[in-house]
C-alpha cells in the first residue's frame, strides 16, 4: 500500500497528480465539499456567536465512507485541495469529517498542476490557514441568514417560491436599473458631415466635420455654403503614438473576452478553464491577480524570441489594482508556453489560444504607430474638415494579440494610411454628406459585462462571478436572449455636383444578441428590497462586506463579531417588514377603462407570469385574461398595449369547412385549427397572420406528421413506429424505446416491440414529489 494519501477536489485533477508522484503516493478525490449547513433554521445558532452545525452531505456519505479507510492505512495524508477560500475550507472540513489529526495531516498547495510545481507543494506543507477557513463559513453563514430570513418574507408578501441572496440581489437590481433607463431613454438626433474627395488615379481621401449640427436646417445651411466652396490642405501633422498590450487574464477578463471573442457564457468559460486547469494546461483559473512568475516570464521570453525575435520583447510586471488580490496568487496563463496546441476538444483549444495569446502579449514590445492628420480648408467657411489616418510602423505585440471591447461591433472602423498630401494640395470634392445619427440608450447588460460592473464595484470574487450570473437565471429574475430590432427612418442630405438631394432611408435598431432582460417579477422583488431592506440591495454596503471578508481571510477580523453586527441591525428590518400588508407591495397597475365592457383594466402578475386582466376579480362576470408579451412590463405597459393583447384569439377565415384561429399560449403563438395545434414560427405575428400563411403552416405540420408515422398496430394501438428527431422508434404507451441496429423499422412486428420495449427499463421521473 502506498504510504502517503494526497486528496484533491476532482477525479480529473487526481488522475493528473498521481502521475507526476509515482507509487509512494496514492491520489484520491473528494468530489468538492464533503459537509454543508443542513437545510432548515437550526443550522446556525445565533444565540452562541453564530456558531455553524455541519453535516456530511447525503451524496458525501460513501465517499467519506471510503476516505476513512483509505486514511487509516496512510502514514502522511496531504489536503491538496485548491488554494482560496474555498479550498481552504474543504479541506478543513475533510479534516473534520474523517477526524484527522495534526501530527499526520499536512495542508499543501499549489497553482497550477505541473510536476514541479506537485513536488515543491510536498516539499513545502503547512497547516490549515483557519482565517481563510473562518472568511469563507463567514460567507456561507450570512448568505444563509439573509437567504433564509428574506426569502419567506418574498413568499408571503409577493409569490411562493421566490429567493433572494446577497450578491445575487445587487446582480439583479443592476439589470433592473438598466432596463429602466433604457425605457426611459429618448434619442436625441444630430447630422454629422463627412466629405470625399477625388485625388485622381482612383485614390479618394475621406474626412469629417469635428462638429455635428443639431437640426437638419443647420446642416442643409452648411452644405449650401459649400456648394461653390474650394478645399484645400491646409495643416498636416503626423505624431508617433504607441499601444501597450493588456496585462493576462484574471478570471473575470477571461469570462469577459471569452464571450466577446468566442461567444462563450460566463459559466461556460468557467466549465472549460477548470478542464484545462485540472489536466495541467493552465494556471489556477479563480483569480483576480495579473501577476505572472518569474519562471512564467521566462518561459513567455523565450517563446517570443524564438518565433520574432530579440526586438519584440519587453518583460513587465503587472500591478493589481483590486485591494482584496493576494500577489502571491498568479493571473491565468499556459502552464507551459511551448505548448501552443494542448490535444484537448475545440473549445478547449479555442480557450487555450486566447490564454496562451494573452499572456505572450503581456511580455511583447509595444506597438509602434504613426499618426497622420490632415486638415482641409473650406473657402467659403470658418469650419475645417479632418482626415486621420495611421500605420503601424512595428506591429510589436500586434502581431500576437488585440483585446476587443464591448462596442466593438458598434466601433468606429480601423484607420487605414493617408494617400500622400501636402500642404497648399487644391481638392476636388466628389459628395458631402449630412446624415442624421441618434444618440444610443445605455447598453443592456451581457453576462460578462455585468461581471465586469460587479467586479468594478467590489461586489463578489472570482469564485462567485460565475454561480451568481447562473443563479440569477435559474431563479427566473433575468432571462438571457436576442431580440430583433425595430426599424427607424433617418435623414440624408448629398452634395454631388452643386446639387442636394435629400433623401430618407431606413435603418434597424434596437437588434439585442444575448443580453440579459429582467423579468415583471424581478422588478417587483428588487423593489421591494430596495424599499425595505437597502442595506441587501445597497452597492457600497455589499461591497463593504467583501471588504470585511477580506479583513477575517487577513486575521485582521473577528467572524462572529462581523456577522453579529450586519445580522442585529438585518433582522430588526426583518421584523418590521412582517406587518406590511402584502396589499401594499405594488404588484399590478390599474391601466383605465376598456371602451367595449367599461369594466377597469389591470396589469398584474399572474401564477404563469405577467398578465392583463379586464375586469375585476369581485364582479359576477368572470374576467377575461390575456398574457404580456415578451418585452412588455406591468409598470410602462399602456392601456392601448393592454388592449392589443385581447385582440387574441382572433379568427382568420376557414379552411376545410373549420374555423382557424391564432393565439398566444404558454408555450408561444400558435393556430388551432379542427382541435389541432400548429406552432406559429418566428417572423410570423399572431396579431396580422393571414388565413393563407396559416393554411401553409397547417399542411406543413401535416407533411411532418405523415413522415414521422412508419407504423401502428390495430391488436394495440398504444404501440407505433414512430420517425424521431434521432431516428425511428418504437413509443410503448408513454416509453420511447430504441430499434436496434439492423432491425428494419417498417418490418417490426407487435411482439417484437413488446420485447424490445420489456427490455428497456423505464425512465426515473423527474422531480421528487415532497
Amino acid at each position: 500500500m502506498p504510504k502517503n494519501l494526497v486528496i484533491v477536489e476532482s477525479p480529473a485533477k487526481a488522475k493528473t497528480i498521481e502521475g507526476y508522484l509515482g507509487k509512494d503516493y496514492k491520489v484520491t478525490s473528494s468530489y468538492g465539499h464533503v459537509r454543508d449547513l443542513p437545510k432548515g433554521d437550526k443550522a446556525i445558532d445565533k444565540e452562541h456567536g453564530f456558531k455553524p452545525t455541519y453535516e456530511i452531505t447525503s451524496d458525501k456519505k460513501e465517499v467519506v465512507r471510503e476516505l476513512k479507510k483509505l486514511v487509516k492505512d496512510a502514514e502522511t495524508i496531504y489536503l491538496a485541495s485548491d488554494d482560496d477560500r474555498e479550498g481552504e475550507a474543504i479541506s478543513w472540513h475533510l479534516k473534520e469529517a474523517l477526524n484527522l489529526n495534526d501530527t499526520n495531516t499536512r495542508r499543501i498547495v499549489f497553482r497550477e498542476i505541473t510536476k514541479n510545481a506537485i513536488e515543491n507543494a510536498i516539499k513545502n506543507p503547512r497547516g490549515i490557514d483557519i482565517d481563510l477557513v473562518n472568511a469563507q463559513q463567514a460567507r456561507r453563514v450570512l448568505d444563509r441568514l439573509v437567504g433564509f430570513e428574506l426569502s419567506p418574507i418574498l413568499w408571503k408578501k409577493i409569490k411562493t417560491g421566490l429567493s433572494a441572496g446577497r450578491v445575487q440581489s445587487v446582480a439583479v437590481r443592476l439589470v433592473v436599473e438598466r432596463e429602466r433607463e433604457v425605457d426611459k431613454f429618448d434619442p436625441v438626433s444630430s447630422y454629422k458631415i463627412t466629405a470625399t474627395f477625388d485625388l485622381g488615379n482612383k485614390k479618394l481621401l475621406s474626412a469629417e466635420l469635428p462638429k455635428k449640427f443639431e437640426t437638419e436646417e443647420d446642416a442643409m445651411q452648411f452644405l449650401e455654403a459649400c456648394k461653390d466652396a474650394e478645399f484645400s490642405i491646409v495643416d498636416l501633422q503626423k505624431k508617433p503614438s504607441k499601444k501597450s498590450p493588456a496585462p493576462p487574464f484574471t478570471t473575470s477578463t477571461l469570462q469577459q473576452e471569452a464571450s466577446r471573442k468566442l461567444g462563450f457564457s460566463v459559466s461556460q468559460t468557467m466549465t472549460i478553464a477548470q478542464k484545462l486547469y485540472e489536466a495541467g494546461i493552465i494556471s489556477y483559473m479563480r483569480t483576480d491577480s495579473v501577476n505572472l512568475s518569474d519562471e512564467a516570464v521566462n518561459g513567455a521570453v523565450g517563446e517570443i524570441k524564438k518565433a520574432y525575435g530579440e526586438n519584440f520583447v519587453k518583460v513587465r510586471k503587472y500591478k493589481t489594482k483590486s485591494s482584496g488580490a493576494q500577489e502571491a496568487h498568479e493571473a491565468i496563463r499556459p502552464t507551459n508556453f511551448a505548448v501552443t496546441s494542448p490535444g484537448v476538444d475545440r473549445n478547449g483549444e479555442r480557450l487555450y489560444e486566447l490564454i496562451w495569446k494573452r499572456a505572450i502579449a503581456s511580455q511583447m514590445a509595444d506597438a509602434q504607430i504613426e499618426k497622420t492628420t490632415a486638415t482641409i480648408g473650406i473657402s467659403t467657411v470658418p469650419q475645417q474638415l479632418i482626415a486621420t489616418g495611421e500605420v503601424v510602423k512595428f506591429e510589436g505585440f500586434l502581431s500576437v494579440y488585440l483585446e476587443s471591447t464591448d462596442d466593438d461591433d458598434e466601433g468606429e472602423e480601423q484607420k487605414g494610411m493617408l494617400p500622400p498630401l501636402e500642404i497648399g494640395q487644391q481638392l476636388t470634392l466628389d459628395l458631402m454628406k449630412a446624415r442624421q445619427g441618434f444618440t444610443r440608450p445605455p447598453a443592456r447588460y451581457t453576462e460578462a459585462s455585468l461581471v465586469k460592473k460587479l467586479e468594478e464595484m467590489g461586489i463578489g470574487r472570482p469564485s462567485t462571478y460565475a454561480p451568481t450570473i447562473s443563479t440569477i437565471q435559474k431563479r427566473n429574475y433575468v432571462i438571457k436572449e436576442s431580440r430583433e430590432g425595430t426599424e427607424r427612418q433617418y435623414a440624408v442630405l448629398e452634395l454631388k455636383n452643386k446639387e442636394i438631394t435629400p433623401k430618407t432611408l431606413t435603418e434597424v435598431v434596437g437588434t439585442e444578441k444575448n443580453k440579459l432582460f429582467p423579468t415583471n417579477i424581478a422588478m417587483v422583488v428588487n423593489d421591494f428590497l430596495v424599499e425595505h431592506f437597502p442595506n441587501v440591495t445597497n452597492y457600497s454596503f455589499t461591497a463593504e462586506v467583501e471588504k470585511l471578508f477580506d479583513e477575517v481571510a487577513q486575521g485582521l477580523k473577528e467572524w462572529d463579531k462581523m456577522i453579529s453586527d450586519f445580522y442585529s441591525e438585518f433582522h430588526s428590518k426583518v421584523e418590521t417588514t412582517e406587518n406590511i400588508e402584502r396589499s401594499s407591495v405594488p404588484k399590478s397597475k390599474e391601466l383605465g377603462i376598456d371602451p367595449k365592457s367599461g369594466k377597469k383594466v389591470i396589469a398584474r402578475l399572474g401564477r404563469f407570469g405577467p398578465i392583463a386582466q379586464i375586469g375585476g376579480d369581485d364582479e359576477e362576470e368572470k374576467p377575461q385574461y390575456a398574457s404580456l408579451r415578451k418585452g412588455q412590463f406591468i409598470e410602462s405597459i399602456t392601456l392601448e398595449d393592454a388592449l392589443d393583447l385581447f385582440k387574441l384569439p382572433r379568427e382568420i377565415g376557414e379552411f376545410e369547412d373549420k374555423v382557424m384561429q391564432a393565439a398566444i399560449g404558454r408555450f408561444g403563438p400558435y393556430i388551432k385549427h379542427d382541435g389541432k395545434f400548429v406552432s406559429i414560427p418566428k417572423g410570423d405575428d399572431p396579431y396580422s397572420i393571414e388565413a393563407d400563411r396559416a393554411i401553409e403552416l397547417i399542411k406543413q405540420k401535416r407533411e411532418a406528421d405523415a413522415n414521422k408515422f412508419i407504423k401502428s398496430f390495430d391488436e394495440n394501438p398504444d404501440v407505433q413506429v414512430l420517425n424521431g428527431r434521432y431516428g425511428p422508434y418504437i413509443k410503448f404507451g408513454k416509453k420511447n424505446v430504441k430499434i436496434p441496429k439492423g432491425k428494419e423499422p417498417k418490418e417490426l412486428t407487435l411482439e417484437e416491440c413488446i420485447e424490445l420495449a420489456e427490455k428497456t427499463p423505464a425512465k426515473k421521473g423527474g422531480r421528487k414529489k415532497k
